[in-house]
């Protein structure tokens, strides 16, 4: 019998590797826990308040940490709490892929490395089409937390630093759960080339008001909210991930300016500070 308690937090999008595999992501405090229980028997049960949440992806998830012999001979109990909506765009399968991999590897192969834990939660996105990339830029800033520039085809960080601590995220969840034809956002790689070679020099604002312009009128939002963001004092503002979700960057002191500009819409508004924090783990 063992127990382990991971966590990992979610991220936003700065540029969306859809196009061309290569993407920009930050850290934000929003978190995921899973704590991973083993007990004599078979099988993988699962607890969680969130039912959408797909149980091939934790499978699969799982079995890239623990060996069939080991699967045989115990009984995998994970119970999931996170703070992060799914389906939004805010990387929550990043985050619970990651989460997952870490706390069964704390119990059953401690001697996992950083990359070998996120790339078994990344695999699980591709083998359980959860995610179109694996979103490797995604699952890096859940796991290591900050500003992340990724080569998703190649699985490498081209670029991280640390993200500004005075800043937060305000995220607006709108109602309508409807996403944009991704396979659209195709039509525009150069267009997202080019944000990512911004990001990629750290003008990281930039290549997020490109990507937001972009996505939103690909991705069916209206990409005048982009701008209005802006105006009002974003530093940078996006549809996150495929949306629907929007999120926007911007000092503490603008709070109230930015959630007026989401006040006309219909949804909610999360508002997380940017994180830096690595994942962690401990036995429980």
């Amino acid at each position: 019998m063992a127990k382990a308690k991971a966590t990992v937090h979610g991220a936003v999008s700065l540029v969306n590797a859809i196009a061309n595999q290569k993407g920009a992501t930050l850290g934000i405090a929003l978190k995921v826990e899973a704590t991973v229980e083993t007990s004599p028997g078979k099988g993988i049960s699962i607890q969680s308040e969130n039912k959408s949440l797909s149980s091939r992806l934790i499978n699969k998830t799982v079995e890239k940490i623990i060996s069939k012999k080991d699967l045989e001979q115990n009984k995998i109990s994970i119970t999931l709490d996170s703070e992060i909506p799914t389906g939004y765009g805010l990387k929550s399968s990043s985050a619970i892929s990651s989460a997952i991999a870490l706390a069964c590897a704390k119990i059953f192969n401690p001697k996992l490395t950083d990359q070998q834990i996120l790339l078994a939660g990344v695999d699980a996105s591709i083998e359980s089409k959860v995610s179109i990339t694996g979103a490797y830029d995604d699952a890096c800033s859940c796991y290591y937390g900050g500003f992340n520039v990724t080569d998703n085809a190649k699985k490498k960080r081209i670029r991280f630093e640390k993200g500004p601590t005075n800043l937060i995220a305000v995220i607006f969840i709108p109602r309508n759960r409807k996403r944009g034809n991704l396979k659209k956002l195709k039509i525009l790689s150069s267009t997202f080339e080019n944000a990512w070679e911004l990001s990629r020099k750290a003008s990281y604002w930039d290549a997020m008001i490109i990507n937001g312009l972009a996505t939103a009128s690909i991705l069916n939002s209206d990409p005048k909210i982009i701008t209005d963001l802006i105006e009002k004092g974003a530093l940078g503002a996006s549809v996150s991930g495929n949306g629907p979700s929007i999120a926007a960057i911007t000092k503490k002191e603008n709070e109230a300016t930015i959630r007026k500009v989401f006040s006309t819409l219909e949804g909610n508004i999360i508002v997380s500070k940017i994180s830096n924090k690595k994942a962690e783990v401990h036995e429980v």
